[in-house]
């Protein structure tokens, strides 16, 4: 889903945005991602489909369904935040705006003067999917994307998507989950598999590495580049928690390959492991989220470019004698 915002006079670096996502609230209502023909036909298993996105559809469904789904929105309330402060720090102002993966809006809340849930900033809602964005060219000032890309079959096509429909001097600014998220859950259920049944398979879903981002990112045509990891450690009173705050997020495992069922011995000697290995004093055991932020930009005349080659002045071999240079002077 995505949604747009007509121009107004607030004060803030966005005047206008479009949510593509899944949003709940009265101005805003949850929609399947992968809901056109294209994605659903892309949507099989294989090496190229790592996830099923129907099943991705119906467990975000579900959660949005929940007495108090907001409850476990601090994560991505968190990462909303830090990605509204990248987009604070570039000097100017973008009349249009798109979220992809917006959710409830978790970045919209920081871009307003008050802190409130309810964002100021007009907006509309446009039901759409990650990999095939129904906007025109050069459409968006600005595209941010927060905890949504990582559910991606094909990234390199919805970051080509992206860069299509920024205007030139466009930004795009995005955060996904990396490789390291859920380690701690991960090796729990590994190692009580092994154990009990003499074998695992993947509980925790795949995520890109944040050496390729960066090579996904100039492929799509995106230059000055920035890719920089970050974590978010949470504490909760044991592995159960974790995993149902993980379904209450719409997080769970949704790859092709997962196993259908856990067995109940499996589940308490995985938590008896996590307990043991990374268990805290007081008894609480953590959960690490690794996240991703990238920034790319896409061409235009007035960006600055690289020198040509060997059109330098200055030798960097002339730098190892400037200590010796000052030491004189100051004799």
């Amino acid at each position: 889903m995505a949604a747009a915002v007509g121009a107004g006079a607030l004060r803030g670096p966005v005047r206008s945005l479009l949510w593509a996502g899944w949003g709940g609230g009265c101005r805003r209502f949850w929609a399947p991602s992968g809901g056109s023909p294209a994605a659903d036909a892309s949507s099989g298993s294989g090496a190229l489909s790592p996830f099923d996105r129907r099943l991705k559809r119906k467990q975000k469904n579900w959660a949005a369904l929940q007495a108090e789904p907001a409850k476990c929105d601090y994560l991505r309330e968190e990462v909303g935040s830090r990605m509204a402060d990248r987009v604070f720090d570039i000097p100017r102002t973008f009349p249009l705006a798109l979220d992809v993966g917006s959710g409830r809006g978790y970045i919209a809340q920081h871009l307003t003067k008050k802190n409130t849930v309810e964002s100021e900033i007009p907006t509309f809602n446009v039901v759409a999917d990650e990999e095939f964005l129904p906007f025109k060219e050069d459409t968006f000032d600005l595209v941010l994307s927060s905890l949504s890309l990582h559910w991606v079959n094909d990234l390199p096509r919805a970051f080509r998507e992206i860069h299509q429909v920024l205007k030139p001097d466009g930004v795009f600014i995005g955060a996904m989950f990396g490789g390291d998220t859920l380690y701690e859950l991960r090796c729990s259920l590994q190692l009580a598999e092994l154990e009990r049944e003499g074998g695992f398979s993947p509980h925790v879903s795949p995520f890109t590495a944040v050496s390729d981002l960066g090579h996904l990112l100039s492929r799509a045509g995106f230059n000055t580049l920035t890719v920089d990891t970050d974590e978010i450690q949470v504490n909760y009173p044991g592995l159960f928690e974790v995993m149902e705050d993980l379904q209450g997020m719409g997080e769970s495992n949704c790859s092709w390959n997962r196993k259908p069922l856990l067995h109940r011995e499996t589940m308490l000697a995985a938590a008896a492991i996590y307990q043991e290995m990374y268990g805290n004093s007081d008894g609480s055991v953590p959960a690490t989220f690794q996240i991703y932020y990238m920034i790319g930009w896409k061409f235009h005349e007035s960006q600055a470019r690289p020198a040509q080659r060997g059109s330098a002045t200055v030798s960097l071999g002339d730098l190892a004698k400037i200590d010796g240079l000052l030491s004189r002077g100051k004799k």
